[in-house]
């Protein structure tokens, strides 16, 4: 496996992808034609199995590519949540992973040549030590730890060899991999999510955009009382490459197995960050995943890795948290009057604004709603299927909405937040919380009192604008 080659060609790599396609459209085409003469428990049972059977194709198609198609499964992964029934879910999340965590590995003679170009120099000659076994994989890239010359240890994040070729065959073949997503979530926009995913993915290919976004947030939260996000050595990193301060920290599994205090105490650190980033700062990381946090020795969560990045308008904000407003507040009209003027509703007479703001409470009434809500896998999957299942009680209604593409990386931070939070199964009154982004509210938590001394004492916007 690790000196597999790359499949870079774009018919070599649509061959691939069309077979899993054609396969699945056959299978799905005779269970609906045997749907007809059986009994509705049994067809839906069949439809069943044959979700599982194309999640586990798209996870060997995409699996095994490492460009653009492997991250295109990475971003669509947060339909992992509530897309099976429970007796299937913990190995349907399993292969999921296989895509968010474990690509397949390239031999270091490999990605020490790709270190040597970018640097100009030898391993051994650019830095005092370096181990040669990574110590993570990402989509495209591996990550090793070394040490600096001055002493400082760092984590080395690598691109793939010729994953740049395999991204570009990915991108002309996007329209056919989103088609493959699309037989599991039948409402998916393919045009929005294709020119968001396009966008996106360019830049996460390129490292030293990736490092610049890395910089802003480090800067926003250097010093912060509970959030650490880890320095970039700025003159070592280039296009391929990313040096960074390499942090020592648990991982989730260590986190989740904590007494529920520390878990409720996490989950909020993990809130804030993620919704914090998007609606005070306006930038944000896409990927809020188990492998993207650790818990350090001083208690702070340390976050990782930002190539999958968003900077929104104030306009999209404003859109959003207004929305918030009005779901909290019960006012049906405002709501349907702020996505259809938004454009999410393309024939606004189709939808009455009751049956959208019971869509929307469904799906956010964690944060929405004045309760305290305890939260687990079971929790999320219920969401999620509310949220586009087809099983989901608002789905004939809202597949007309259509979703707006500078939205689109929101919702995922948003879903894969909220699967961070039911895994943690963490514990607390979310809502208020959001009110200091959502209303400009005073915190009312002790993180909360603590952020806000922060954000004053740097001059940075604590609240909404």
């Amino acid at each position: 496996m690790a000196d597999e080659k790359l499949p870079t060609g774009r018919l070599q790599r649509l061959s691939r992808i069309g077979r899993a396609a054609a396969q699945v459209a056959v299978k799905q085409a005779g269970t609906k034609t045997a749907n007809l003469v059986r009994s509705s428990e049994r067809s839906e049972k069949a439809l069943e199995r044959r979700h599982i059977e194309t999640a586990e194709q798209i996870v060997q198609v995409l699996g095994g590519m490492k460009g653009a198609a492997m991250k295109v499964g990475q971003m669509l992964s947060f339909m992992d949540l509530g897309l099976v029934p429970q007796e299937y879910r913990d190995e349907f999340q399993r292969k999921l992973a296989e895509l968010r965590d474990a690509a397949p590995a390239v031999s270091f003679e490999q990605m020490e040549r790709v270190i040597a170009e970018e640097l100009g120099e030898p391993v051994e000659r650019a830095f005092a030590e370096f181990e040669p076994e990574p110590i993570a994989a990402a989509s495209i890239g591996q990550v090793y730890r070394a040490r600096l010359h001055d002493g400082r240890r760092v984590a080395v994040k690598v691109q793939y060899p010729g994953v740049a070729d395999a991204v570009r065959a990915d991108m002309q073949n996007l329209g056919m991999l989103l088609r493959l997503a699309k037989r599991i979530t039948p409402q998916m926009d393919v045009k929005a999510v294709g020119e968001e995913i396009r966008e996106r993915i360019v830049e996460e290919l390129d490292y030293e955009q990736e490092a610049s976004n890395h910089r802003t947030l480090a800067r926003i939260y250097r010093g912060h009382p509970f959030i650490h996000v880890p320095d970039v050595v700025t003159a070592m990193s280039r296009e391929r490459i990313i040096v960074s301060e390499y942090v020592e920290g648990e991982g989730f599994d260590v986190m989740r197995a904590d007494s529920q205090e520390e878990r409720d105490r996490i989950g909020e650190i993990v809130y804030r960050f993620y919704f914090g980033s998007m609606y005070r700062h306006r930038r944000f990381s896409g990927d809020p995943h188990p492998g993207n946090m650790l818990r350090m020795a001083d208690g702070k969560i340390a976050f990782l890795d930002f190539g999958l990045f968003k900077e929104i308008d104030q306009h999209t904000v404003d859109l959003e948290l207004a929305s918030a407003r009005a779901v909290t507040e019960g006012d049906a009209a405002e709501l349907h009057r702020l996505w259809a003027e938004g454009g999410f509703l393309p024939d606004p007479a189709r939808l009455d604004p009751e049956d959208l703001l019971a869509y929307v409470r469904d799906a956010t009434w964690w944060y929405t709603v004045d309760a305290e809500a305890q939260l687990d896998p079971d929790v999320v999957a219920q969401i999620a299927i509310e949220v586009g299942d087809p099983r989901g009680r608002h789905f004939r209604r809202m597949r007309h909405q259509n979703v707006r593409p500078e939205h689109l990386l929101g919702r995922r931070l948003e879903m894969l937040t909220l699967g961070v939070l039911g895994e943690l199964r963490a514990r607390t009154n979310w809502h208020r919380i959001a009110r200091e982004w959502v209303y400009g509210d005073e915190p009312v938590t002790e993180l909360g009192r603590l952020e806000a001394e922060f954000f004053a004492s740097r001059g940075l916007r604590g609240a909404r604008a």
